[in-house]
């Protein structure tokens, strides 16, 4: 099984880097890099040229072709891979993830392989993550991946029609982010099997979210949205989304009684997000359905 990975970016030169370097001691290398560059500015190209005689690079200019999910989706024409994996810009890859990558997906006969987020040392950051492998499905959809660790095979994502992109970091609503749970729960529709392993781990910085400032509270925020809305475009039950609301209630109640007021306003926006997106993704499934 060859990889192509498609990185749509924006805004970041020097960041690449790192992600560029893991690249290059991967035990199973990818067949192609592909960079969807929406800039506007030649920034992004000084760091390829320096990879470009080590990594089989497609540098795509898309400036006119802004948002997260509307680049992966341009990238996916230039993909000859059977597998595809989305790199964030930011992210990083342990020497033999994309080797694990790949046998989970044969031993398992997956369409779709995901892990998690961690730091250098194991430990889970960005998200919350479930502790044991097991089988993808609308109850764990949400603890199972981070966008930049899934790895699809292509075929599944031609047929699911590739990413919605009125979601994501960059689309033109307030559903900023859930856009990898979203073609998730699309391809399950399809019967395409997942599976997450808690051992396929990949690297980002750490989102300050123990004392967020302002603009933490605003990502927190719009990222709640999108989480918020795919749940209700999903017609997740009221019942089962009550839970999500409910930890972020109690997560800014114990913020709070720790004097602790800006990660108490972090989780109490967090909730807000959930809730609009919640309500406007039920009343554009119901707009559909009439």
């Amino acid at each position: 099984m060859e990889i192509s990975l498609i990185i749509s970016t924006l805004g970041r030169s020097e960041e690449c880097v790192k992600l560029l370097d893991s690249l290059l001691i991967q035990t199973y290398p990818a067949k192609e890099v592909i960079f969807i560059d929406q800039n506007r500015d030649d920034i992004l190209y000084p760091v390829l040229e320096r990879y470009r005689d080590r990594l089989n690079l497609n540098h795509v200019r898309a400036p006119n072709d802004r948002g997260l999910s509307r680049g992966r989706n341009a990238g996916l024409q230039y993909a000859t891979g059977e597998i595809v994996l989305f790199p964030d810009d930011d992210c990083w890859y342990p020497a033999d993830c994309f080797e694990k990558a790949i046998a989970l997906l044969m031993q398992n006969n997956a369409d779709i392989v995901t892990g998690r987020a961690a730091d250098e040392t194991g430990r889970s950051i960005n998200g919350r993550f479930l502790t044991s492998p097991q089988m993808i499905d609308r109850s764990n959809v949400w603890t199972t991946q981070i966008e930049w660790m899934v790895f699809f095979k292509r075929e599944l994502l031609l047929d699911v029609g590739g990413y919605d992109v009125n979601i994501g970091v960059g689309a033109a609503s307030p559903w900023q982010a859930c856009e990898g749970q979203d073609i998730v729960l699309r391809s399950l529709t399809l019967g395409a099997i997942a599976f997450f392993s808690p051992a396929l781990i990949g690297h980002h910085a750490e989102l300050p979210t123990q004392s967020p400032d302002k603009t933490m509270r605003t990502k927190g925020r719009l990222y709640a949205q999108g989480f918020g809305y795919v749940a209700g475009r999903h017609n997740y039950p009221v019942s089962e989304f009550a839970y999500f609301l409910f930890r972020s209630f109690a997560g800014a109640i114990v913020s709070a009684a720790k004097l602790n007021l800006p990660r108490a306003l972090y989780f109490f926006e967090i909730m807000m997000g959930r809730l609009y997106g919640y309500r406007n993704g039920r009343a554009q499934r119901l707009s559909n359905s009439v």
